[in-house]
């Protein structure tokens, strides 16, 4: 009798997610089970440090006087929470190992985020929006220009919509700019 035929999904399953290998007959387990959870443990575990050391000057209140720094801070606390259960986790179930990644991702992301901020007070949201989520958007293998484009200018609406009309934020719709160009919103 042959073995179970692999779908053609199972197949592109097992070469992205390799399992840590087992040790061989007489062989000690590691002790790490899972560089994938370790690394993010520790990446989760810095990022909730570094959030929590900058809101420290902000005051953080009561439970019935909240301070401007009792949510950042409490998220903070959360997300070391996470990352310390993703460490623990790392040494008791077998995992994904850590493979090398490409910086595609990593440089699209963050350089959309900076985009945004260089550009929001002398562009306006209409502007650096679209702009910054196409950037952020290449960083996926399979970026699409029209697709990017239109997804941008429909959640540059929704956010003009959700923070300038309802909320009343003072978020420079038109940029300076622009400004001689459209009319301010």
């Amino acid at each position: 009798m042959s073995p179970p035929r692999q779908s053609h999904f199972d197949e592109g399953a097992n070469t992205m997610t390799q399992q840590a290998s087992a040790p061989e007959k007489g062989q000690a387990p590691p002790l790490l089970r899972s560089g994938q959870d370790f690394a993010a443990g520790l990446f989760l575990i810095a990022v909730g440090l570094f959030a929590f050391w900058h809101g420290q000057e902000l005051p953080r209140g009561t439970l019935n006087a909240m301070g401007a720094g009792m949510l950042p801070q409490s998220l903070a606390v959360l997300v070391c929470l996470g990352g310390i259960g993703l460490v623990v986790n790392s040494f008791l179930v077998d995992g994904v190992r850590l493979e090398r990644w490409s910086l595609r991702g990593p440089f699209f992301v963050f350089g959309g985020i900076i985009l945004f901020a260089i550009s929001i007070r002398s562009c306006g949201l209409i502007v650096a929006g679209p702009a910054a989520m196409i950037f952020g958007s290449m960083a996926s293998e399979e970026f699409r220009w029209k697709e990017a484009l239109v997804f941008s200018v429909i959640l540059t609406t929704v956010c003009v919509l959700l923070f300038k009309v309802m909320l009343r934020l003072p978020i420079p719709v038109v940029g300076t700019l622009l400004e001689s160009i459209l009319p301010s919103f």
